[in-house]
């Protein structure tokens, strides 16, 4: 039995709460990590799983010696990172996520410069608005908006800001007038955007001066794909509050308008985040420091 290969296997039953899940993460016949777990259970002499047919849960021995897995893995990557630093760029799988709009419009065009550098990485880049569960889908990091996160399994760098703009067809403003104030939207169509992780409806948040305003809108159309959002302002379905850097060339070509003059929008930060009990590799390490250079060149991420 290989040993760091069957901790490595427990380790992740445990993260994902099944043998399943863990297979697909590390890419291992299922049949494989449940022969790998049964020899590290009878070499330990010790049961480190209860096991029924829906769930899997950790036992009393197995949550002690889950945590001396995850420091002896950590141990050894290191040691791996300090003897590959030498002599090579980092090397492997890197498993990222990111919004649908951000990765189309600003990570996936960076990205032969990203391979220049590091031709050794092989990236699988999910693109979606989908808040994941890194811990459980085997996500090494993610690129995410907000104030807070509310994982807190999760440790988060901030890497930049997202400005946002609030504009409107051409065509809807002339059937219905231009809002002048934050409080005129009340009386106007304006697209929500809610989080698919809860149902919720995003506020539009608004700043002049000392002045700042919190609007909670209803609205006949609510979506939750940053580019379905895009398409509806432009169909003329109503006001849309989006990221600057999505909305910007739809704006200088005239396909939108920004309105409330004088009002700002408070930028959102930006994170990189990955699971806190997870080590912090070579690849990692370096698309979250590439990140946040790309951010600090772009105009509205900085």
């Amino acid at each position: 039995m290989n040993k760091l290969l069957a901790m490595d296997v427990f380790v992740q039953v445990v993260d994902t709460g099944g043998f399943t899940r863990a297979a697909e993460n590390l890419q291992l016949p299922k049949a494989t990590v449940s022969t790998l777990i049964q020899s590290l259970e009878r070499s330990l002499a010790v049961k480190l799983l209860h096991r029924t047919t829906r769930h899997v849960s950790v036992t009393a021995d197995g949550a002690a010696y889950y945590e001396r897995c995850l420091q002896i893995l950590a141990d050894v990557r290191d040691a791996e990172d300090a003897v590959a630093g030498s002599r090579a760029s980092p090397a492997g799988r890197l498993r990222v996520d990111a919004p649908t709009g951000l990765a189309s419009e600003v990570i996936i065009p960076a990205l032969p410069g990203f391979f220049a550098a590091y031709p050794d990485i092989r990236l699988e880049l999910g693109c979606s608005d989908r808040p994941v569960d890194l811990v459980e889908e085997g996500v090494d990091c993610a690129i995410r908006g907000g104030r807070r996160l509310r994982d807190s399994r999760l440790v988060a760098r901030r890497v930049g800001t997202m400005q946002y703009v609030t504009c409107a067809a051409p065509a809807y403003l002339a059937r219905f007038g231009r809002p002048t104030h934050p409080d005129d939207l009340t009386d106007h169509h304006c697209v929500n955007y809610f989080s698919v992780r809860n149902g919720r409806m995003f506020d539009w948040y608004f700043a002049k001066g000392t002045e700042k305003v919190q609007v909670a809108l209803s609205s006949h159309l609510a979506v939750s794909d940053s580019y379905a959002y895009a398409a509806a302002g432009l169909a003329g379905l109503g006001i849309v509050q989006m990221a600057d850097f999505l909305m910007a060339p739809m704006i200088e070509d005239g396909r939108l308008v920004r309105i409330l003059d004088g009002w700002s929008n408070e930028p959102l930060p930006v994170h990189v985040v990955y699971p806190e009990n997870r080590h912090l590799s070579a690849k990692v390490r370096v698309f979250l420091d590439w990140s946040a250079a790309l951010f600090a060149q772009h105009a509205t991420l900085r």
